[in-house]
């Protein structure tokens, strides 16, 4: 799977000081699909997340074997440029995080930080990103009231239209519908789906029942391992580990 990924990791482990998070992680993730991470609570999910754009470098004690390549560059090179990188690797949390400011700033706010567009197409841009996120017609009306109006499912598609106006090409998902009801757990998905026409997305997911309706492939992650990987479809009708079907049949976890 490795030839004509977006995403390669190569006997990727991670450390917190001397304990392991994760253990040789061996992954190709492909260009403009939704690769979904599941798996019980503290099995490396997350970590793994933040590893592929490095926000695990915020961390006292954290360190790394093996290798993390985005379209071919190591995304630990010590000469990287970190801001960079996560502009190209954007990162979307659980909780929807929207400033306090209005819509528009909000999906404004990286473009006028780094400087990166005339005011004249900042307005296009903040459409684009919205419309992207499928947002667009729930406020076009309201573009300068306050974000902190929205609701839950709508501040969280207000968070990834934010990282969508930066144009990035990889989408990390970490439970973005954990704490919505279901029918902005819905919006969400749906909007993902659409996402997936121009991005690579990598997805935590809230659920196994999740994983399975979003993801075009998956990985199995237990006791910071990866104990499978494969086509959805097959993960989660015919898994080939035990461990695997136990988990998706909800005998544990």
């Amino acid at each position: 799977m490795s030839q004509g990924s977006k995403i390669v990791t190569s006997d990727f482990s991670f450390y917190y000081d001397s304990t392991p998070a994760l253990r040789n992680i061996n992954l190709g993730i492909r260009p403009k699909e939704i690769f979904t991470a599941f798996g019980p609570a503290r099995s490396g999910k997350t970590t793994f997340l933040k590893s592929l754009n490095r926000l695990t470098d915020l961390i006292p004690g954290a360190n790394h074997t093996g290798s993390i390549l985005l379209d071919g560059m190591n995304v630990y090179d010590p000469g990287l440029d970190l801001t960079h990188l996560r502009r190209r690797i954007g990162m979307v949390f659980d909780l929807p995080t929207p400033l306090p400011m209005s819509i528009f700033d909000n999906v404004a706010y990286g473009l006028r930080l780094n400087k990166m567009i005339s005011k004249r197409r900042l307005g296009e841009a903040v459409e684009k990103a919205l419309r992207s996120a499928v947002l667009w017609e729930e406020v076009k009306d309201r573009l300068h009231t306050s974000a902190l109006r929205l609701s839950g499912g709508q501040q969280q598609r207000l968070c990834i239209a934010r990282i969508l106006a930066l144009e990035p090409e990889v989408l990390l998902l970490d439970e973005p519908c954990s704490g919505l009801d279901p029918i902005s757990t819905a919006s969400i998905e749906e909007t993902l789906i659409q996402l997936k026409e121009d991005y690579t997305i990598i997805l935590v997911p809230h659920s196994v029942q999740q994983a399975s309706r979003v993801a075009d492939w998956a990985g199995f992650f237990l006791n910071g391992e990866i104990v499978e990987v494969g086509p959805a479809y097959q993960i989660f009708t015919k898994p080939a580990d035990q461990r695997t079907e136990d988990y998706v049949t909800g005998r544990f976890g």
